[in-house]
């Protein structure tokens, strides 16, 4: 076996990958509602329902509300309060949509980045399974080589063994 049967190994310019190539095609998701700016606000608007500043401003001003009507500093929504009630109706009304189309379109980024794992992990293991094939053939090779290696030191150690003989067999005869 001579050197040009050997397999030549990738190189370092090919082992570069790329390993976020497969999560690129998808950077027009990263907005979950669009990049246009009726997106951009009811993204926002739909992060901020969850947020513990949201709630505490809301149980602030559904406080100051209820003080406000029920101490006699306003009469606008007396008790059973309907006028906050409305309210809270309207804020539903909005966040409810919001919070689901939220939810839609985050599912479908989750999946579309799920898809795109799965996609670098498929590549990664054909790669694996490239260089695990090239590993096997050099340890092959590697194997054929050191059976070479041991037959032609086991014909050096006979034929230094015959010099031997040959070389003694010369010095007697010539006493």
């Amino acid at each position: 076996m001579n050197s040009s049967q050997i397999p030549k190994l990738p190189s370092s310019s090919e082992s570069d990958v790329d390993h976020l190539r497969f999560h690129r095609q998808l950077e027009h998701l990263s907005k979950t509602f669009g990049n246009d700016l009726f997106g951009l606000k009811a993204e926002a608007f739909a992060r901020f329902f969850g947020t513990p500043v949201f709630l505490g401003v809301q149980t602030l001003l559904v406080a100051v509300w209820i003080a406000a009507n029920v101490l006699g500093f306003t009469h606008f929504d007396v008790y059973p309060f309907i006028l906050l009630n409305l309210a809270f109706s309207l804020q539903a009304a909005y966040a409810a949509p919001l919070i689901l189309l939220a939810q839609t379109r985050q599912a479908a980024r989750d999946k579309a980045h799920s898809d795109a794992d799965a996609k670098h992990r498929e590549a990664i293991a054909v790669t694996s399974a490239k260089h695990s094939t090239l590993m096997l053939e050099l340890l092959r090779q590697n194997t054929e080589l050191t059976e070479i290696t041991k037959t032609m030191a086991e014909r050096i150690e006979k034929l230094t063994a015959e010099m031997h003989l040959h070389l003694l067999r010369d010095s007697e005869q010539k006493s």
